[in-house]
């Protein structure tokens, strides 16, 4: 089976807790702090594998996690960091955030390792908050959570040239006479179920690989058919090679059928519409009516586009085609479907607002994510502990912002789970 999409959530480790802790060592009464560091959660790494295919595995395993970093423990020993998880895709795997869409990686190197989700950081140990007026701090930090999301795997398949056109006109045929690929044939209009790859050697280290990219009907933009299964492997090819039935077989019309193909791909990406195309047209070995491959030719030719007459039947004509598409990728770039030097990170604190205020029940209720980190930090039985989160709140603007609400001496303030009393 040929799974090229999927949803799996994903989730870096958490990074582990500092730890609280004072020497307690013979001769040494009083001691000084000597908590130590958590260590950082392990990321989520995804790496190109070629013995790869499909996305079938993700099927079923839907739930991918690193593992967390350790706490940090006395006489400063830190904890040790989380491994790092390593998940295999194929080659050509898009990694997507399923709630922005946005493109987190673009798969498409042999070998290729990208940090999909990062570990948290672990937390400071209580050694690092030890000053000349504050010599025993009974607090630490703990560890930020690693990054999490709900992704979409697609699988873009890494091809240089794609082989378009409607069902039963021959492009399984051709597909098999130019590789060592097998597809299945079949004199039928249903539509290959199945992107069928190949590889076109034509001696003297000249190869290149050709795709089958079924599924194109009319409405295939829309999603008739298979139409958006597949119309998303024609995104990589540098070079569309458009198969037509000239012989009209099946009593359909060659101009009108490379129109519909070439609106449907316009309709679903307008740069697959500017992709280089050649044209085969097949079934000669059939054709009764010559002057249908003359009026086919000259309107092909008059709008630019290079026609070969081919039998994919009979092999007639494919050699010049694949030798002339040959030297065709020679000049052609590669197609990038995502910068890196663009991506964005999965989860930017930088877009994200730093608090919100809202008023429930005559109470004041404080939310942000990072506040949620400070507040795991804090002893409140520890006045020190206490008087730095205080400054925290001062410094990160929590407090003026109160007070832009009007709030008043004595009102309640919630953070998280603990209420306060507030006085300014």
């Amino acid at each position: 089976m040929f799974i090229d999409f999927a949803e799996i959530f994903i989730k870096a480790g958490d990074g582990g807790d500092g730890a609280v802790s004072f020497r307690r060592e013979k001769y040494i009464p009083n001691g000084g702090p000597d908590g130590g560091d958590g260590g950082a959660g392990g990321n989520v790494v995804f790496k190109a594998d070629t013995g790869l295919r499909t996305l079938m595995d993700f099927r079923y395993k839907r739930k991918y996690v690193a593992e967390r970093g350790e706490n940090g423990s006395k006489r400063n020993r830190s904890g040790k960091s989380g491994n790092n998880l390593v998940v295999r895709v194929p080659v050509g795997t898009l990694v997507k955030d399923k709630e922005t869409g946005r493109i987190i990686a673009d798969i498409s190197d042999e070998g290729q390792e990208i940090i999909i989700a990062r570990g948290g950081k672990g937390g400071a140990g209580n050694q690092h908050f030890a000053t000349p007026t504050r010599q025993v701090p009974n607090f630490a930090r703990n560890g930020s959570p690693g990054q999490e999301f709900t992704a979409i795997l697609e699988l873009k398949l890494i091809a240089d040239v794609g082989l378009l056109g409607f069902p039963n006109v021959g492009k399984s045929t051709l597909l098999s006479v130019v590789s060592s690929a097998r597809p299945k044939i079949a004199n039928y209009h249903f539509t290959t179920l199945t992107p069928n790859l190949g590889v076109v050697s034509l001696g003297e280290g000249g190869s290149f690989v050709i795709a089958d990219i079924p599924g194109l009907i009319e409405g295939a933009h829309e999603g008739a058919g298979l139409g958006h299964n597949f119309l998303r492997h024609v995104e990589r090819t540098r070079l569309l090679i458009h198969v037509i039935d000239v012989a009209e077989t099946d009593g359909r019309d060659a101009i009108s059928d490379f129109e519909v193909i070439n609106r449907e791909l316009e309709l679903y990406n307008p740069e697959l519409a500017k992709r280089p195309q050649v044209i085969a047209a097949n079934k000669i070995d059939a054709l009764f009516e010559q002057e249908k491959l003359e009026k086919f030719r000259n309107e092909m030719e008059s709008r630019g586009y290079k026609v070969f007459e081919i039998s994919a039947a009979t092999n007639q004509g494919v050699d010049d085609l694949m030798r002339y598409t040959y030297e065709q990728l020679k000049t052609l770039p590669e197609v990038v479907l995502f910068d890196p030097e663009e991506e964005i990170e999965i989860l930017p604190e930088k877009d994200e607002p730093k608090f919100t205020i809202k008023r429930e029940n005559e109470i004041y209720v404080v939310e942000g994510s990072w506040i949620n980190k400070i507040l795991g930090s804090v002893n409140f039985d520890d006045r020190e502990s206490l008087q730095y989160f205080q400054r925290v709140m001062k410094n990160m603007g929590v407090i003026e912002a109160l007070e832009e609400k009007g709030i008043e001496e004595g009102d309640t303030v919630r953070i998280g789970e603990i209420e306060f009393d507030f006085i300014p």
